[in-house]
């Protein structure tokens, strides 16, 4: 199973309507078999690397820099309700395939 992280500033409004898009992105790509939690930036540094891919606003993503360091996907994102962006990164990381093999 996939373990997805979707995390912003606060981890509340901007992180559950990314959740949503991130479930609907991942769903057309054909990855069926994933799990999706959400958090504030504050609160998940420590547990980054139990993901396999963390979704985050392109300016936060210095603070997974440790979490990149042991391998975890991040992505970063500029318009968290553009599914087209979420797929488009996702396609463009490399990761797609490894991901789909979780």
């Amino acid at each position: 199973m996939l373990k997805v992280l979707v995390s912003c500033a606060n981890g509340t409004g901007t992180s559950l309507m990314m959740k949503t898009t991130a479930e609907n992105s991942l769903k057309s790509l054909e990855i069926k078999d994933f799990d999706i939690h959400t958090c504030a930036l504050s609160g998940c540094e420590h547990t980054a690397t139990n993901y396999d891919l963390i979704f985050c606003p392109v300016n936060f993503m210095d603070v997974f820099k440790d979490a990149m360091n042991k391998g975890v996907k991040v992505i970063g994102i500029k318009n968290i309700l553009s599914e087209d962006e979420f797929k488009k990164k996702l396609e463009e990381s490399g990761y797609l395939e490894d991901l789909k093999n979780k």
